[in-house]
């Protein structure tokens, strides 16, 4: 290891020694990475509230533990989709993923199989999807869809060349979300070079010399590579503009087309309303994340949490897995003590692999899977398979006086007249 090697090494040691929740890893990352860049993985649209309202909904249950349980062996261990996961953990798919870290893909995925749980590659990557394919089960492809029959099936065929057996279609882009927020933050896609982008980069060196520069001189300009079948823009460019306005288009019978030609297991991503999940499991799809694409999209949308019992009644023996505002073993016990198969986790493990890279984003997978050991043994729980709906107590509107009723009994749905326990 070169001198530069070891003091990197050091360096970023004693940062993630500071660090020790995921929420940790957001202050660190606005610190470091330049603002328009913090801007673009924190984004959220418009006036925040469908982010806010996926925190707010982890508070719509509280945790109802066993006592006296011999809990000095617990297992997290679990299956999905046929395979063996450490956790019930995953990294969610995140674009641009060069411009906040290097090599970003590469570390959240080398991160992700060394834990033993899976990472979704983004079609947004600035890295190549053979980059990554081939490389294990673990690594999952998620795509977004161009316009046309012919340039869907260019981007299958080669996603499955690649060597990906997990597709991932994300279904809440039919067209660009509002950039104001963006715009104010001095970011673009692609990036329009600017004195005040220029500043913002000379201010952050940490960044500029092992991120960007770092980049330039080891794989040159980062350009969209994964969107189509084809290289894409650069992602510095003052005249191109590239939005997915044309996917508006897209329709069921897009989707019956992909799952006609695409041989391995499919996934869509981001849906909230059960007939959606319905049409999805009888169009033959494996699995469902259930997604408001953490906030990013249509602001007030219902949060996933809150989502999720509708959709588990509808998707009948389909995994469903969710995602959008987790951030503590607790969140994850919740959801999964409602029926959700996995979690994936997004924006928090972008800001550990900006901070830290690979071993950043190690850490933070450490820190999660600590807290849900921990949080089992606090349940009185040794399995997964024992976590149930009599964990949690469905808090009522009636808050002020401290009123709750057990969620697998009694407790109502939120925002639904139907009994939690009739749900499957």
């Amino acid at each position: 290891m070169s001198l530069s090697a070891r003091a990197r090494h050091a360096l970023v040691r004693r940062r993630l020694a500071r660090l020790h929740n995921l929420h940790d890893f957001e202050a660190a990352a606005r610190r470091y990475l330049p603002r328009a860049i913090f801007a673009y993985i924190a984004n959220s649209a418009e006036d925040g509230r469908a982010f806010q309202a996926n925190r707010d909904a982890f508070d719509d249950y509280g945790l109802v533990p066993r006592v006296l349980v011999d809990v000095s062996r617990v297992s997290q261990e679990t299956t999905l989709l046929g395979q063996q996961m450490a956790s019930p953990l995953g990294i969610a798919p995140m674009g641009l993923g060069a411009l906040w870290a290097y090599r970003a893909d590469v570390v959240l995925a080398d991160a992700a199989r060394a834990a033993g749980i899976p990472m979704i590659m983004s079609g947004s990557s600035l890295i190549r999807m053979e980059t990554l394919g081939g490389q294990g089960e673990s690594t999952w492809f998620q795509a977004y869809l161009p316009a046309g029959r012919e340039a869907i099936e260019a981007l299958i065929s080669r996603v499955q060349a690649a060597g990906f057996t997990t597709l991932v279609i994300t279904l809440d882009t039919p067209v660009a979300t509002n950039p104001d927020n963006l715009r104010r933050a001095g970011f673009s896609s692609p990036l329009k070079p600017s004195l005040g982008l220029a500043w913002d980069g000379l201010s952050h060196p940490g960044w500029l010399c092992d991120t960007f520069l770092r980049t330039l001189m080891r794989h040159g300009m980062p350009h969209f590579e994964n969107n189509y079948a084809s290289r894409g823009a650069p992602i510095f460019s003052p005249h191109v503009n590239r939005d997915i306005s044309d996917r508006g288009h897209l329709n069921w019978d897009d989707l019956a087309f992909i799952r006609e030609r695409w041989p391995g297991r499919l996934v869509l991503k981001s849906v909230l309303h059960p007939a959606d999940a319905a049409r999805a499991r009888a169009l033959g799809v494996d699995a469902l994340i259930v997604s408001n694409h953490g906030g990013r999209q249509l602001d007030g949308a219902l949060s996933p949490l809150r989502a999720l019992p509708g959709i588990l009644a509808a998707a009948g023996d389909l995994p469903v897995m969710i995602d959008s505002g987790f951030r503590r073993g607790t969140d994850v016990l919740k959801a999964l003590a409602l029926g959700a198969a996995c979690v994936f986790i997004g924006r928090p493990f972008a800001y550990a692999a900006a901070v830290g890279g690979e071993a950043g984003v190690a850490h933070a997978i450490d820190l999660m899977t600590a807290e849900i050991r921990r949080d089992m043994a606090l349940l009185g729980i040794t399995r997964l398979d024992q976590l149930g709906r009599d964990h949690l107590a469905a808090l009522t509107m009636l808050g002020e006086r401290g009123l709750a009723q057990p969620a697998a009994t009694c407790a109502r749905e939120p925002h639904t007249d139907r009994p939690l326990h009739d749900q499957p």
